[in-house]
């Protein structure tokens, strides 16, 4: 592997951060606080937030059995994503390689830091081949984009090629596991110690039921830790949000029962998709949604639209032709998605 040094675009690894009046304190008892020009009153919502999270990430620490030093918190997954654009590509100049059907957001926050987006296209099981991915490198390729499960297409990559593009790649490989807790397969997560060149991004917008608060999490070793601190907007995680987490982690056994209500769910979907004359296959699946083709996805979604049903049409999406994305909804919710594609003709 390169050094990170190497990796770091130059500006980046010798930028200064900023220094935030509550980091000057941190550690330190207070009860006065005339530092950060803020207004005395309008307790608690007056005081700047914890800009490193600290009380929130020891319980995710506990929760993800990952130390607090190899977590970082970002505005959405989608911060985390920016940052890797933002700490390792020189724009102009460096490259990315990706999967393809893929997140959209990768290639959207390439664009914005004009860094070349390499794509890499699955094969017909939506699965990758590890030895494309590594021959679309070149030594301005800084990142590797891995989804898994994968948005669109639902399925967990294959695990050895995963691991092959980890052991060969020099550069940073990004495992976008969003929808792992849907997933029986072990969290890439679990092996941070072994590949120091990897980022795992989780989120509480998926199993936990947070969309709204938007808090995505990335696991990495310390030193690409340090470095998206250092990037990132001083109090990116405001007050109540760090609020709302640590109330989900302390009702998380509900996350846990909401989980096993999706996953028996999901397979009652499916089963009831593969027998719709309008469905012509559902492909296999490790989240919290499937994709299936359609006979006209098109005239499909507009039917269901009208009936105020909304799921996610993909036809445009590279290999996902006549392909509609169905979310598991609660039990009402799939019955009445069931129920008008039953009418359909």
């Amino acid at each position: 592997m390169r050094t990170l040094e190497q990796l770091v675009r130059p500006n980046v690894w010798k930028l200064e951060p900023y220094s935030c009046a509550r980091n000057e304190f941190s550690g330190e008892k207070a009860q006065v606080f005339l530092d950060a020009n803020e207004n005395p009153y309008n307790k608690p919502l007056n005081r700047y937030p914890d800009p490193l999270q600290l009380e929130l990430k020891k319980k995710i620490a506990k929760v993800k059995n990952v130390p607090e030093g190899n977590i970082f918190l970002g505005n959405g997954s989608d911060e985390a994503i920016d940052l890797v654009y933002r700490v390792f590509c020189r724009p102009g100049l460096d490259n990315v390689v990706a999967i393809e059907p893929t997140y959209g957001m990768y290639k959207v926050c390439a664009d914005i830091n004009d860094v070349e987006y390499r794509k890499v296209l699955l094969n017909s099981n939506f699965d990758v081949d590890a030895e494309k991915m590594l021959a679309s490198c070149d030594k301005n390729t800084k990142a590797i984009w891995l989804c898994s499960p994968n948005n669109p297409t639902g399925n967990n990559l294959d695990y050895k090629a995963v691991e092959t593009i980890l052991h060969k790649f020099d550069g940073i490989v990004v495992v976008d596991e969003a929808y792992s807790d849907f997933s029986s397969k072990p969290s890439f997560r679990e092996r941070l110690p072994e590949f120091q060149n990897m980022i795992v991004l989780n989120t509480f917008s998926k199993a936990w039921g947070c969309a709204a608060i938007r808090l995505g999490m990335a696991f990495a070793n310390e030193q690409i830790i340090e470095l998206f601190n250092k990037v990132k907007y001083p109090y990116n995680i405001n007050t109540l949000t760090q609020m709302q987490a640590m109330g989900a982690i302390e009702e998380r056994y509900d996350v846990e029962g909401w989980v096993r209500l999706l996953l028996q769910e999901r397979s009652h979907m499916i089963e009831a998709f593969n027998l719709l004359p309008c469905c012509e296959k559902v492909y296999p699946t490790d989240a919290n949604f499937f994709l299936a083709r359609m006979t006209d996805a098109q005239t499909i979604y507009n039917y269901l639209k009208e009936k105020g049903i909304i799921v996610r049409n993909r036809t445009r999406v590279t290999l996902c032709d006549n392909c509609l994305r169905i979310t598991i909804g609660t039990k009402g919710e799939n019955t009445e998605l069931l129920a008008a594609l039953r009418q359909y003709e």
